[in-house]
């Protein structure tokens, strides 16, 4: 029950935090986009893998931008190439 409990938490936050302004939106959605793994492994373990794979693809449908502009940094850091 907790772990419904913090996945509707999550919602409502990830939620409140794209109504904010851009430059406000930052820190709590990279709190956010930190604790959903957790959740997503939690719903996993906890009611089933199959439950899980659409929590990952709302994951991904949701922070897309984030997460696309966090792996192109990945791979621009790991090619030791500065701009």
């Amino acid at each position: 029950m907790a772990l419904l409990w913090g996945c509707i938490l999550w919602v409502f936050c990830s939620a409140t935090v794209a109504t904010l302004p851009l430059r406000l939106q930052y820190w709590p959605g990279a709190i956010l986009l930190g604790i959903a793994p957790v959740l997503i492994v939690m719903i996993g373990i906890q009611v089933g893998w199959i439950f899980a794979l659409p929590a990952l693809a709302a994951l991904l449908s949701m922070y897309r931008n984030p997460l696309r502009i966090l792996f192109a940094k990945l791979l621009k850091a790991n090619r030791g190439v500065t701009r």
